[in-house]
């Protein structure tokens, strides 16, 4: 299992939203590459971006995610608004790790079949649950669609893995849902990357109790841009958790680094206001 920190972009901007409701940001950095390159240098493993915008159905910022994929040497899995073949196909080929399918899992699901014919490797399936079904557009819509069937659904697919987030936690550091997490596991087959609602070191203590289920990463936003811990504390736990257990290599879906050929950089200081 490993920390994943998110970068939420909006109109430019590194925020993170409660509960994914628009107008609810509270905005962290204005440079969203240098907040990246920041995470790296603290010794990420893989990033977590989403273009909100996109999400809500405005303007994409893909030049942006672009832009931070480039400047990092780790992997990184981007989602947000990503509702067509094209799209998928322009974030992958401009290197991101994985593409996130929310919306179009539930509603398109001819779009991410193809995708999975393209590059099985790179696609994920984004499973929001707001009031026990689905969450679609930037979580402001029901699909009506029970989330268990959605997963075995994509699970079956072939889909490479899956972020798992109840959106009534999203952004109030209240503890991840840990039954329903390790439920959706179960039902299918693990590689889950959890999401929302992680807000001290003591909830990430308490997931690394289910991680068994198939756990393999969790997303952490809020927590690390307040400062309630710090990222090499959060990677301390996760990493006690995998060295107990026999065979914990701390690798999410296999994983690899991309080799950037580039020297160390100096840590850039992104504004933290």
């Amino acid at each position: 299992m490993r920390v994943i920190p998110a970068i939420d972009l909006r109109q430019g901007n590194c925020v993170r939203l409660v509960r994914g409701e628009r107008g609810s940001e509270t905005r962290y950095g204005s440079d969203p590459e240098a907040v990246a390159a920041d995470w790296e240098s603290e010794g990420a493993s893989m990033l977590h971006v989403v273009d909100l915008d996109a999400a809500f159905g405005e303007p994409p910022q893909r030049a942006l995610v672009e832009r931070i994929v480039r400047r990092v040497s780790i992997p990184v899995q981007v989602g947000g608004g990503i509702r067509t073949l094209e799209d998928f196909l322009g974030l992958r080929d401009a290197g991101a790790a994985r593409v996130v399918f929310g919306t179009a899992a539930a509603e398109n699901p001819g779009i991410v079949t193809r995708a999975l014919e393209e590059d099985r490797d790179k696609v994920v399936v984004g499973v929001d649950v707001k009031n026990g079904k689905v969450a679609v557009r930037g979580w402001t819509e029901g699909a009506g669609t029970d989330p268990l069937e959605l997963g075995r659904r994509w699970a079956a697919a072939g889909a490479s893995g899956f972020v798992y987030t109840e959106v009534a936690r999203d952004g109030l550091m209240t503890g991840v849902a840990l039954e329903a997490t390790a439920g959706f596991a179960r039902a299918t087959g693990g590689r889950v990357i959890a999401s929302g609602g992680v807000g001290s070191l003591d909830h990430l203590r308490a997931l690394k109790t289910i991680a068994s289920a198939g756990i393999e990463g969790i997303i952490v936003g809020r927590a690390l841009y307040e400062k309630a811990f710090t990222f090499a504390q959060a990677r301390g736990v996760v990493e006690r958790a995998e060295r107990a257990r026999p065979g914990g290599s701390g690798a999410a879906f296999g994983a690899k680094p991309r080799e950037s050929g580039r020297p160390p950089r100096a840590k850039s200081e992104a504004s933290t206001d």
